[in-house]
C-alpha cells in the first residue's frame, strides 16, 4: 500500500499547512518505509528543515530519491549532491529516478519491496484506491488547476464536488472550486473564461475516462474569504 502525503511545510505557518504537516508526521509514524523526495541537484533550507523529521533511521527504513535526473545537465554533479545529503541522514539506500522516462522506477519498487514485512493482503488484489470516484474526481480537477494556474494560486484553491448523478447514459457533476479572495476569480476564468473551460474540458475527458461513460461537468466559483486559514473551515471541506 502506497500512501502519498503532502511536503512537508516548513516555510508557512497557516491552518493548512499544519493540517498537512500532521498528515505527514502521522504517515510516518504508521507505515514500513519511507520514501524521502527531493529534486536532483536541488537542496533547500526547506530540504534541510525537514532532515530532523524523518524517522530514527535505527528503527525504520528511509529510502531517498532524486527526482528528475533527466532534467539534470551536468551528471557529474550527481555523486557530489548524493554524498552530500548522505553524509546529513543514514538512508537505506539512494535512487536516482525520472518519472517521464520511467527511469530506475522499477528499481525503487525492488528496494521499497525487500523492506517491506510479509503480511495478510489489507485490500483485494484488484483494489486501485480505497478513494470514492467523487472524491478522485475532486482531485481530477484539483489538478488541472493547480498545473495551468498553480504559481498564481498554490493554495488558495479547492474543490467541492456538490452533486455527483451517475446514470446509465452517463455521469452529471456539479463541482465548485472554492477560492479565497474576488480577484482570484479573473485568474481562474482566464481571458474570456478559457482557463477554466480548458480546465473543465481536461478534467471532464479524464473523469470519464475513468468511470468508463460520457460525464456532463459543470463548474462554478465561490469565494469563501480566508477557508486556507480557518481549521473549522477545512474540516467542512473535507480536509482532516
Amino acid at each position: 500500500i502506497f500512501i502519498d502525503t503532502p511536503g512537508f511545510q516548513t516555510r508557512h505557518g497557516g491552518a493548512m499547512n499544519r493540517m498537512m504537516n500532521r498528515v505527514v508526521t502521522q504517515t510516518l509514524s504508521e507505515v514500513d518505509v519511507v520514501v524521502h523526495v527531493v529534486e536532483a541537484g536541488k537542496w533547500s533550507e526547506g530540504d534541510e528543515n525537514v532532515l530532523p523529521l524523518l524517522p530514527d533511521p535505527e528503527k525504520k527504513h528511509v529510502i531517498l530519491v532524486l527526482s528528475k535526473i533527466d532534467a539534470l545537465k551536468n551528471k557529474a554533479e550527481l555523486f557530489e549532491f548524493t554524498t552530500r545529503i548522505m553524509a546529513k541522514y543514514k538512508y537505506d539506500a539512494v535512487i536516482p529516478v525520472s518519472a517521464v522516462k520511467n527511469n530506475q522506477l522499477d528499481i525503487l519498487l525492488d528496494e521499497i519491496a525487500q523492506r517491506l514485512p510479509d503480511g495478510e493482503f489489507m485490500f483485494d488484489e484488484d483494489t486501485l484506491t480505497d478513494r470514492s470516484m467523487r472524491f478522485i474526481s475532486a482531485e481530477i480537477l484539483r489538478e488541472k488547476i493547480f498545473r495551468l494556474v498553480g504559481d498564481e494560486l498554490p493554495y488558495a484553491s479547492t474543490v467541492v464536488i456538490e452533486e455527483w448523478n451517475e446514470e446509465d447514459k452517463g455521469v452529471h457533476i456539479n463541482a465548485c472550486v472554492v477560492v479565497e479572495r474576488e480577484s482570484h476569480k479573473p485568474i481562474l476564468l482566464g481571458a474570456g473564461g478559457q482557463h477554466m473551460k480548458r480546465i473543465a474540458t481536461e478534467a471532464r475527458q479524464e473523469i470519464a475516462e475513468m468511470v468508463g461513460k460520457p460525464v456532463f461537468l459543470e463548474v462554478f466559483i465561490k469565494v469563501r474569504k480566508g477557508w486556507s486559514e480557518q481549521e473549522k473551515t477545512l474540516r467542512d471541506l473535507g480536509y482532516e
